[in-house]
């Protein structure tokens, strides 16, 4: 069982107080039910404050003075501290807002990573079923084996402190759809004949679904100046 410790965050100034795992060096795999959230028992409006104000404050620093090594330091922290400290802070908040959205293409990210393999095949899978720009905006390198999707996880996380942002969570929610109409077309190959292995696809593939609606709209909301 993980012991925690109770440690300082600074950011933009000011310190944030949170728990934090003693042992973090090792990243955390989710399974379909953690997928959607990390559930806590801290006061929601505190929750809500500390997340909106680290993440504008984040984005804001880090786009002002862009430096190579802290970006990549960002991009690359869940390889090192795991998804649970990114968690802590934008987890629990709406999705069609800035930290929700942050929370989001790390959380896309981390899925990639942890089976590049069988998200490639997806990847390429759902390239071929439909028949949309969904892989220009995504911009995955053709063909797109497992190489390739971990270069693009890395490119969209590198385009939110980078870039433009709106066009950061475009390129995931393409990915998200991409992948998710593979993974559809794989469950109905499996229906048959591995009922289970079927209706875990679906529900990763609703999941990446919903993922990528999220996305598109934090993507509009930025292009309006209202994602905050």
């Amino acid at each position: 069982m993980r012991s925690w410790r109770t440690g300082d965050v600074h950011v933009g100034g000011r310190a944030y107080t949170r728990r934090v795992p003693r042992d973090h060096h090792r990243p955390v795999h989710f399974t379909d039910q953690e997928f959607a959230a990390i559930q806590g028992g801290d006061d929601p409006a505190l929750v809500n404050r500390v997340a909106h104000e680290t993440a504008n404050a984040l984005l804001h620093r880090v786009r002002q003075d862009p430096d190579p090594a802290v970006v990549e330091r960002l991009v690359t922290y869940t390889d090192v501290h795991g998804i649970d400290a990114i968690a802590e802070l934008w987890a629990r908040v709406g999705a069609h807002t800035l930290p929700g959205a942050l929370w989001r293409i790390y959380l896309v990210r981390v899925v990639i990573r942890q089976n590049p393999d069988e998200i490639a095949y997806f990847f390429e899978r759902g390239t071929a079923q439909i028949g949309t720009i969904d892989e220009a905006v995504a911009g995955a390198e053709q063909p797109t084996g497992p190489a390739e999707v971990l270069t693009l996880a890395d490119s969209i996380l590198h385009g939110l402190y980078t870039g433009d942002l709106a066009v950061a969570l475009d390129r995931g929610a393409a990915f998200c759809r991409l992948t998710a109409a593979g993974a559809t077309s794989v469950a109905d190959d499996a229906d048959l004949t591995a009922g289970e292995r079927a209706t875990e696809l679906t529900r990763r593939a609703l999941r990446l679904t919903e993922l990528a609606a999220d996305l598109t709209e934090a993507a509009a909301l930025w292009r309006r100046d209202s994602l905050d």
